[in-house]
Parts: C-alpha cells; sequence; structure tokens
C-alpha cells in the first residue's frame, strides 16, 4: 500500500531537519524550532520535550 502524503511530508520534513543537524541535546529528536532570544539572539526548543537552548 502507497504512503499518504502526509506520511510523505512526514519523510521528508525528518531528513530536513536530520540534515540540517540540529537536534536536541537533552532527548535527541530532531524535532527542533528555531526562535529569537530575549536580545535578538538564536535560541532553539524542541518541540518533542519542550527543552530549550541557546
Amino acid at each position: 500500500m502507497p504512503a499518504s502524503s502526509i506520511d510523505q511530508v512526514g519523510v521528508l520534513l525528518a531528513a530536513t531537519e536530520w540534515a540540517n543537524g540540529l537536534s536536541c541535546p537533552s532527548c535527541g529528536s530532531f524535532h527542533v524550532a528555531q526562535v529569537l532570544g530575549d536580545n535578538g539572539g538564536v535560541s532553539y526548543v524542541c518541540t518533542a520535550c519542550g527543552h530549550s537552548w541557546s
């Protein structure tokens, strides 16, 4: 059975996240969002476990 388009998007997203090399130092997930820090710096938040770092 062919994968649904949602499954295909998930696979592509995971591959892109892996290629970017951003993974959570706490849980190892590649589900990481880049956010603006307090003083204009860059911070990251893991959408899997909620850990944040800069």
